[in-house]
């Protein structure tokens, strides 16, 4: 590891915190690892980037924005990661990705044949009704009433496009692949269903949200397999397991999107030893960083949103967690 790595980073940088195994960065985490983390001297890289599906800090970024930025870290990767390292990425497919080409899903029964001026013309004629006296009067659900009142003009439907799924891995994969890194595993995390996410659950065949992968990297290099960084029992029921049953972060509260800390420990404990260094640069809230702590690893965090990187320093530095 090279020493400059934990040198005060207050005299390069003022946005950038110091402790004995922990250095922490604000700003744009390829430029943070091109300007302070030495080549081949990260044992493990945990990220989630952000998933390109219209969270608050993804406002104003492009889908090739976004891809491009992606193949711009796993580029980064390739200097920074030891020979025999690994970098594992955790992402989710999109599950609506807005396609304007694709045609509208053609159902077999036709939608409801009324408008708004309908609603308004039983309205009339009914002034005292209800919303659900004028639904049974027009033989609809009180919801149709309320959609085309407020919001919904449209006989059988809205304005907005047709979402498809859009598959990520090959974004990791390929440009992971032209950087030198090698698709080594996969892991499915297998959470809570996002219910709350999942508008479309009751009325089409898409499945809810309740799974998103681990891609993990390998640089070429030494890389000695032990099965002993596990407790007994621990590598039949998940080490060489690829379905990791991890419940989901019970409450959001730190972060937009927080992952739970098992997620990390995990990938940290199978692949890493006490010492070693682990990096996320998409830091956040600072779960890695939690995990890299409580299991004696040095950890360098990322985060280009001050706010954010305001909470993780918090988070990691109380309780002496670094």
């Amino acid at each position: 590891m090279d020493a400059d790595l934990l040198t005060p980073l207050q005299e390069r940088r003022p946005s950038a915190f110091h402790a004995a195994s922990c250095s922490l960065f604000l700003g744009d985490c390829r430029e943070m690892m091109e300007r302070h983390i030495p080549s081949d001297s990260v044992s493990l890289s945990v990220w989630s980037p952000p998933y390109c599906v219209g969270k608050e800090y993804e406002r104003g970024v492009s889908y090739d924005e976004w891809a491009n930025m992606l193949a711009d870290v796993l580029q980064a990767h390739a200097r920074i990661l030891k020979p025999g390292g690994f970098c594992a990425v955790n992402i989710g497919d999109i599950l609506c990705y807005s396609d304007p080409e694709m045609p509208r899903i053609q159902a077999s029964k036709p939608r409801l044949a009324i408008t708004r001026e309908d609603v308004e013309k039983c309205r009339r004629s009914n002034p005292t009704a209800n919303r659900r006296e004028l639904a049974a009067l027009m033989g609809v659900s009180e919801q149709t009433i309320q959609r085309r009142s407020e919001n919904n003009n449209v006989r059988g439907g809205k304005h907005t496009q047709q979402t498809r799924m859009k598959l990520c891995g090959e974004l990791i994969e390929r440009p992971a692949y032209d950087a030198g890194l090698y698709l080594y595993d996969r892991r499915i995390w297998h959470k809570d269903p996002c219910w709350a996410n999942s508008q479309w659950h009751t009325n089409s065949y898409r499945a809810v949200d309740e799974a998103e992968y681990v891609w993990i990297l390998w640089k070429p290099g030494i890389t000695e397999i032990k099965r002993n960084r596990l407790q007994p029992g621990e590598w039949a029921e998940w080490g060489s397991r690829g379905v990791w049953q991890i419940p989901s972060v019970r409450a959001n509260d730190r972060h937009e999107a927080m992952f739970p800390v098992e997620l990390p420990s995990r990938l940290i404990r199978l692949l890493t030893d006490e010492g070693d260094t682990v990096i996320d640069p998409f830091m956040g809230s600072g779960t890695t960083g939690r995990a890299a702590a409580q299991l004696k690893r040095r950890f360098v965090g990322i985060e280009k949103d001050a706010a954010a990187y305001d909470v993780a320093s918090k988070f990691l530095t109380e309780n002496n967690r670094i």
